[in-house]
C-alpha cells in the first residue's frame, strides 16, 4: 500500500471518527416556577391549586406512585363537574375500581397552567379523615412527565422547569427506573439476609416499607426472632389490614438505613404484580433526599437533605384514629395492642391528648409518636369523658 492510499484511509477513519462524535445537544432547561408544600403524617407532600375555571383552592397530593391525576369524587360534586363512566380500572391496596373521567380539564398552579389532563375520579374520604384536611385529589405522573420536577424538602418548596439540559447538584446520586408510568427501581433490603428486589418509588405513600407477604414468604429474608404488630394502612378503595414491624436495612443508592420501619400485608389485588416487585419504598425514607424528576431522560436523581439522619417512628398503639364530622374518632382498635389494653372502643371522641384540646388529628398522631412513653388521652362516651392511660409501645 503506498503512502498515498494510507493517508486517504486514514483521512477516512478520522471523518468517520469525528462523525461518530457528533451529538444533538437539546436547549437548556428553563425554570418555570416553584411553589410551596407541606408536609404531613408519615411524610406525604400537599401542594395548593385550581382546576379550570372554579375558584376553590384544592389540596393535592403530590405522588410519583400514581399513573395519572385524579380528583376527589365529593369534591367534583361540590364543584359540580360532570364525569363520564370509562372502561378503564384503577387498583391500589384496597382495591380495584372503574373508574369516571373528567376529560381534557387544565390544572392551575402558581405561574404554571397545565392544560389537556383527563382527571379520573376516586373517592379520597379516607385519606381525608386519616389526615384531617380535605384531600381533593393526586397529581402523578400526567404532571410529572410534562416537565422537570424539583422537590426540595429543605426549602419545603416545589421548583418546575422545561424539558431540557439540566444540570444536577453535586453531591447526589442518579436512579434509572424503569418506567411505566410509576418509577419502578432495584434495591437490596436485609434482615437474615439480604435480598435484591424491584420496588414502587412512591412519594405518596405515608411510610417507609411496604412488602407483599408473597416476597416475604418465598423470600424468606426476614428473622423468624422478629415480633409484627396488627395493624392496617389507607390506601385506594379504604382501609387494609397489615403487619407493623422492622426489617435490619434497606439500601438506597449509597445510603444505608438501620432497623426501618415496615408493613407487610396481603396483596390480594396483585397490586405489586409478584414476582415483579417485592413492594414499595415510601416517602417517610425517600423525604431524606431532595428529589429531580427527569421523566424524559428516565432520571431520578436524589441529594441528601437536612432530614437524611432523623429518627424512624417506631411507635405502636393499635388506634384507628379518623376526623368524622369535626370529630377525632376512635374507628378501630387492634386485638392485643396497647391501645385495647387501655380501654379505648370504637366509637370515642378524643378530647385532648396531655394537655393538647387543639383537636388538630395531626398534632395528635405526633404525640403518639413516642415509643415507651405513657400518655393521658381524654375521650367522650355516651356516658361521659374519661380519662384513659395510654403505654405507647415500640416495635423494635
Amino acid at each position: 500500500m503506498n503512502k498515498r492510499i494510507r493517508i486517504l484511509i486514514t483521512l477516512i477513519l478520522l471523518c468517520n471518527f469525528l462523525r461518530a462524535q457528533e451529538e444533538f445537544v437539546p436547549p437548556a432547561s428553563k425554570f418555570i416556577t416553584s411553589f410551596p408544600f407541606r408536609i404531613l403524617t408519615g411524610g406525604i407532600i400537599t401542594l395548593k391549586a385550581t382546576v379550570a375555571n372554579y375558584a376553590d383552592t384544592l389540596n393535592f397530593i403530590l405522588d410519583t406512585g400514581s399513573g395519572g391525576i385524579s380528583l376527589d369524587s365529593l369534591t367534583a360534586v361540590r364543584l359540580n363537574i360532570n364525569t363520564i363512566l370509562s372502561d378503564r380500572t384503577i387498583r391500589g391496596i384496597a382495591g380495584i375500581r372503574q373508574v369516571r373521567f373528567i376529560y381534557d380539564m387544565p390544572l392551575h398552579l402558581p405561574k404554571l397552567t397545565v392544560d389537556s389532563l383527563d382527571f379520573h375520579i376516586n373517592d379520597y374520604e379516607v385519606l381525608t379523615s386519616s389526615y384531617g384536611e380535605k384531600i381533593d385529589g393526586i397529581i402523578g405522573f400526567s404532571f410529572l412527565s410534562r416537565y422537570i420536577v424539583k422537590i426540595d424538602y429543605d426549602s419545603s418548596k416545589v421548583y418546575v422547569y422545561t424539558k431540557g439540559r439540566f444540570k444536577y447538584p453535586r453531591g447526589g446520586f442518579l436512579i434509572r427506573p424503569a418506567l411505566n408510568n410509576i418509577p419502578i427501581f432495584a434495591t437490596p433490603v436485609k434482615d437474615n439476609r439480604e435480598v435484591s428486589n424491584r420496588y414502587y418509588f412512591d412519594t405518596g405513600a405515608g411510610m417507609c416499607l411496604l412488602l407483599s407477604s408473597d416476597f416475604v414468604n418465598d423470600s424468606n429474608f426476614i428473622s423468624t426472632k422478629r415480633k409484627w404488630f396488627t395493624t392496617q394502612a389507607e390506601g385506594l378503595g379504604g382501609k387494609a389490614a397489615m403487619k407493623q414491624g422492622v426489617v435490619k436495612q434497606v439500601k438506597i443508592g449509597p445510603y444505608k438505613f438501620k432497623n426501618v420501619p415496615t408493613y407487610i400485608f396481603d396483596d390480594e389485588f396483585n397490586v405489586t404484580s409478584y414476582p415483579n416487585l417485592g413492594g414499595l419504598i415510601g416517602n417517610d425514607l425517600l423525604r431524606r433526599f431532595n428529589l429531580i424528576i427527569n421523566y424524559e431522560r428516565r432520571d431520578l436523581y436524589l441529594v441528601p437533605n437536612s432530614h437524611l439522619r432523623e429518627p424512624f417512628d417506631y411507635s405502636y398503639t393499635g388506634l384507628g384514629m379518623y376526623v368524622i364530622d369535626g370529630e377525632i374518632r376512635i374507628i378501630d382498635v387492634m386485638e392485643g395492642s396497647p391501645a385495647e389494653e387501655a380501654g379505648f372502643k370504637p366509637g370515642d371522641i378524643v378530647m385532648a391528648i396531655e394537655n393538647n384540646f387543639t383537636n388538630n388529628i395531626q398534632a395528635y398522631k405526633t404525640l403518639l409518636q413516642t415509643p415507651g412513653g405513657r400518655l393521658k388521652v381524654l375521650v367522650l362516651r355516651d356516658d361521659g369523658p374519661l380519662l384513659l392511660n395510654l403505654r405507647v409501645k415500640s416495635i423494635l
